[in-house]
């Protein structure tokens, strides 16, 4: 998302994921301002689409997320694909992050037992799956986003900004030129920022049908990452652009 949100306006929004409603005079007190300063923040968010404002608060809008037992359902052949190709990708004594998509889901399905690597995630499901693979797994803390399975927040970004990765591996609803890579989820997105700031190599996971698509927040450019790993070779204008910032497209 091109302009983001305050500290304050983040919190509201929290409290908006959580409770589906918020009432100004309840957020004035909480937060220690005042009631017209919590209308300013319901305006400009509302204007951002992520809440309608009604009589005395706001209430959340219909979600973009779509809930993970429907996505596991989307493109799975082509997504088991991706991710037994970006396992390959991934080196003895490395430290991985992989978020909370399907397609994460899938490269960590496809590490070998006992390999020699530390996978943090911010995803329950990944983790449940490397249970019992005798793989060092760090699993950090966080609000649980219920769509997505996905830890998120303030304490989850607290702290990945303290970790260093060799590679992350990251999901996105879409990728557009000018857009970047995005998500539906605007916490979500600032997860994938803070691991990308702390990663020596930058791989986007997704399938073909998310090229040329713009979800709500960026949150990277197309030169902020080192690899894009999918099921179809891109239209030419991104392979140009690719290579033009200096992006290694690999493809089934």
């Amino acid at each position: 998302m091109e302009e983001r949100l305050n500290a304050r306006q983040n919190q509201i929004y929290m409290k908006l994921s959580q409770f589906n409603e918020v009432k100004i005079n309840e957020l004035s007190q909480v937060l220690d301002v005042s009631e017209m300063t919590i209308r300013r923040d319901l305006q400009r968010m509302e204007e951002l689409g992520l809440l309608k404002r009604t009589f005395g608060g706001a209430i959340k809008v219909a979600s973009e997320d779509v809930r993970l037992s429907e996505r596991e359902q989307r493109m799975t052949d082509e997504k088991k694909k991706i991710g037994e190709l970006a396992a390959m990708f991934i080196s003895d004594g490395e430290v991985v992050f992989l978020d909370a998509g399907t397609t994460t889901f899938q490269i960590a399905r496809h590490l070998q037992l006992g390999s020699d690597v530390t996978v943090v995630t911010n995803a329950i499901h990944v983790a449940v799956e490397l249970l019992g693979k005798n793989i060092q797994t760090i699993v950090v803390g966080g609000t649980l986003l219920d769509t997505t399975a996905s830890l998120i927040g303030p304490i989850a970004e607290d702290a990945l900004s303290n970790m260093a990765f060799d590679s992350v591996f990251l999901g996105a609803t879409g990728l557009d030129i000018e857009h970047g890579f995005s998500n539906s989820n605007m916490f979500e997105s600032e997860v994938k920022r803070t691991v990308i700031r702390n990663a020596r190599s930058v791989n986007i996971v997704l399938d073909h049908t998310k090229l040329g698509v713009r979800a709500l927040a960026s949150f990277a450019r197309l030169d902020e990452v080192d690899r894009i790993i999918t099921d179809r070779e891109p239209d030419t204008e991104i392979l140009k652009t690719c290579k033009d910032v200096g992006v290694q497209v690999v493809f089934i």
